[in-house]
Order: structure tokens, then sequence, then C-alpha cells
């Protein structure tokens, strides 16, 4: 989030400086050699910072001198109880705290509970005292709404721009900074500081329910007889319901919606309430990754041990090599301890693998050295290179024909006259 928001400012013409604790990180990226993978991201990064807009330092206090914003784009895991920590957001406060020389607006970027910035500004504050110095700042938040794999259109063509302030010199300078973004039309909406905080724990709360509210009505389908994929489109139309994020799967993971949805949980347990559709959104997304080892299961009569299963696909969604909270690993560690032989692979997300889990399984070159002598095929993330394979080439490779669809994008009777046994979600 940090390295797309100061890249996209910098294609815009702004100077730019991200600035990171970890050494190698900056040495890296001082030499175009990215930590993430983004589609789009490297040329922006190559560009601008051969351009001289953009600028990456381990150095924080080399940057005040003729700085106006600095965003605080660092993470807030889940604590051990399931709230955000905000450690890392608070040791950022105190550095700009510790450094800033004139007028700054400090502009909280992560995803944080409702009341952290009043805990930034305490943080602040009470570096300013601490130098005996009255320099004044302001406080904002901007939450991102970037998807990873769609990153650069995100940011450069926003749906929205949420900026909460509480003070009109703040306004004024968010607004002359997205300025830019907004040529095409104003999608700039500006609120007080606590809303702008729930707004980006809201959405992606509604959007981790519309995914676990169609798990639940797929997996209801596949008992009552129902399609699915029928169900969807029915309910879709309807303009009121809309179409997107109602495509059942095998459960959905990385940076954002787990944690947020656990931590707005957590916020509202500290304010005396239960957020009891939050919580069975929760618990169907944790069964939901396990559905397609159940399915295993039942069509080998929980008789899985020496069996080859190859998957496809480990990054949590396509585009990306975040493994965050991904269903692959949960139906990993579910195949190894049934004793099953595993072989993975994925366009970009082997080496996130082996930094995850090791050697624990074989990592395969190409999708079709996967399902070598394999009993099954789980398909597990939709990168455009597995929706149409060589039926082909899979019979003649695989031990048994037998794919189950943890992302329903094959078709039942296609696979049904190439002879393969079927399984997918509902």
């Amino acid at each position: 989030m940090g390295l797309v928001s100061g890249t996209c400012f910098a294609e815009m013409g702004i100077n730019v400086t991200c600035v990171d604790v970890d050494k190698t990180k900056i040495e890296n990226l001082q030499n175009c050699i990215l930590p993430i993978f983004e589609p789009g991201l490297e040329d922006l990064v190559s560009r601008n910072f051969k351009a001289g807009r953009l600028k990456f330092t381990t150095d924080i206090t080399s940057c005040f001198d003729d700085v106006e914003v600095v965003f605080s784009a660092v993470g807030t895991p889940p604590d051990e109880d399931g709230s955000a920590d905000l450690k890392y957001v608070l040791a950022v406060a105190k550095s700009f705290g510790q450094n800033i020389r004139k007028y700054t607006v400090f502009v909280t970027k992560s995803t944080v509970p409702v009341g952290t910035a009043e805990k930034v500004r305490a943080a602040i504050k009470g570096e300013l005292v601490k130098r005996n110095e009255n320099i004044p700042f302001d406080v904002a938040s901007n939450p991102e709404f970037l998807k990873e794999g769609n990153a650069i259109d995100d940011f450069m063509k926003p749906d929205r721009v949420v900026v909460g302030v509480d003070s009109a010199q703040a306004e004024e300078l968010m607004t002359k900074l997205y300025k830019p973004f907004m040529l095409s039309s104003d999608r700039m909406i500006v609120t007080d500081i606590p809303s702008a905080e729930m707004i980006k724990y809201a959405a992606n709360s509604m959007l981790a329910t519309r995914i676990s509210f169609m798990n639940d009505i797929a997996n209801l389908c596949e008992l009552v007889g129902a399609d699915v994929n029928m169900v969807r489109k029915g309910i879709g139309s309807d303009t009121r319901i809309g179409k997107k994020f109602l495509f059942p799967g095998c459960g959905y993971g990385g940076s954002c919606f787990p944690k947020d949805v656990k931590a707005l949980i957590k916020t509202a347990e500290k304010n005396g309430y239960s957020m009891k559709v939050l919580k069975a959104v929760e618990e169907v997304n944790e069964e939901q990754k396990s559905i397609l080892f159940r399915k295993l299961q039942k069509h080998f009569n929980d008789d899985l041990n020496g069996k080859t299963i190859a998957l496809w696909g480990l990054a949590f969604k396509p585009e990306t090599d975040d493994m965050r909270e991904a269903p692959a690993l949960v139906l990993i560690d579910a195949l190894l301890k049934a004793a099953c032989k595993v072989k993975v692979y994925d366009p970009i997300a082997m080496d996130e693998c082996k930094r995850r889990i090791g050697k624990s399984v074989i990592y395969c070159s190409d999708k079709y050295e996967a399902v070598i002598d394999a009993d099954a095929l789980l398909l597990v993330t939709e990168w455009k290179e597995f929706r149409v394979p060589s039926w082909e080439v899979l019979k003649k490779t695989m031990r048994q024909y037998v794919i189950f669809d943890g992302r329903n994008i094959y078709d039942r009777k296609e696979l049904k006259t190439q002879s393969f046994d079927y399984y997918c979600i509902g």
C-alpha cells in the first residue's frame, strides 16, 4: 500500500520519499528490486525513481525540511485477541513528533480502529512536549481501497477517496494532493476522522459478508440440488444486490478481510456490543477453507494415505504473491496431516510458499508437471492460465481423473464428457 501510493503520487509529478526501517528493502528499491509483486508497479517505480520524483531512504530525519504531508502506511496486524496492533502506527507518530519542523499533516493510511487518530495525536504531542516545541500539525485519516493485483488502477482511477479531517487547512492540503486524480469527476468524500476510520472496516466487512453468505448458499444448494451459478445470476440481476462478490469458492484470505473482520468484532466488544453477523461471517469462512479437503475425503472414503494430490494456485487470489490467510495453506496442512504427497504450482507465489512452509511439498515448474501421477487435482486460485487446460494432457498424466474446483471455473458437462469426476462449490 505504501509503495503503490507513493509511486502513484510521484507519477502525478509530486515529490515523494518512501521511508522504511528495513535497510535491505530500501537498497533493493534503489535498484528497482521490489519486495512485492503487483502488475505494472515495477515500471512505474523505475520511471519515477530515474526522474528523481521518487526516493527511498531509511533516514526519516532527512525528509522533514520541505515535506507537507506524511503518510503512515505501516502494518496493523491482528493482536493475540484479534484487535488491531497499533504499535507500528504509534511508533511512526512518535518519529513524526520528534522530527517535524513546521506545519505538517500526519495522515494515517493504515487500516486502524475508530479512535486511533486521537492516540496518534497524543503520541505526537507527547514528543513535541519532550522537545519543548509548539509546532502546529494536523492528523487526518485516508483509508486505502486498493485491491491486490489491481492496485495501480485502483489508485489512479479510484471509486472514491475518503479523507477524514478536523481542520480546514488539512482539508485544503489533502484536496490539493488528490486533485490530479479527480480531473474527470470529483470522487473525494470528506468526513470527520472517526467516520473515515470506520468506512474502511465497514467496506471490507460488507465484502467479506457477501463472500461468506454466497458460500453458505452454495453449500445449501449442493444439499437441495439447486445450481448455485443460476442462483447467483438470479440474485445478482437485482440492482439492489448487484453481481459483484457473489462467487462461491473455498474461502477468502489476504491482508485485509480476515484481520479487518476480526478487528471490527473486537472494537465492538470493547464498546459493549456484539457483531453477531460478522462473527458468523468469520465462522463460515474458516469452515469454507476446508471444504475441498472434506470433498476429497468423501470421494476417497476417508482413505487419503499415500495419495498424490496436485494443487493449482497458492496465493489467496490471482495477480499477487500474497499468501496471508490463503485457503491453500489450510488445505496443504490438512493434506500433509492425512499423509498425502502434495505437488503444487502457482505462477507467482512459489517463493512465498517456500518461505512459509519450506520443503514439505513438491514445487513444480508448471501446471502440467504438478498433475503427473496425481490422484486428484485441486484448483485453489483462479489464475488465467488455469482456465482452459488441456484435458487430454491431464488424462495422459494423472493417475486418476478427479478434479476439485474451488473457484467454480470449469464446466461440469464438459468434464463429464472428458470422463472426469468433477466436484465444485455448490
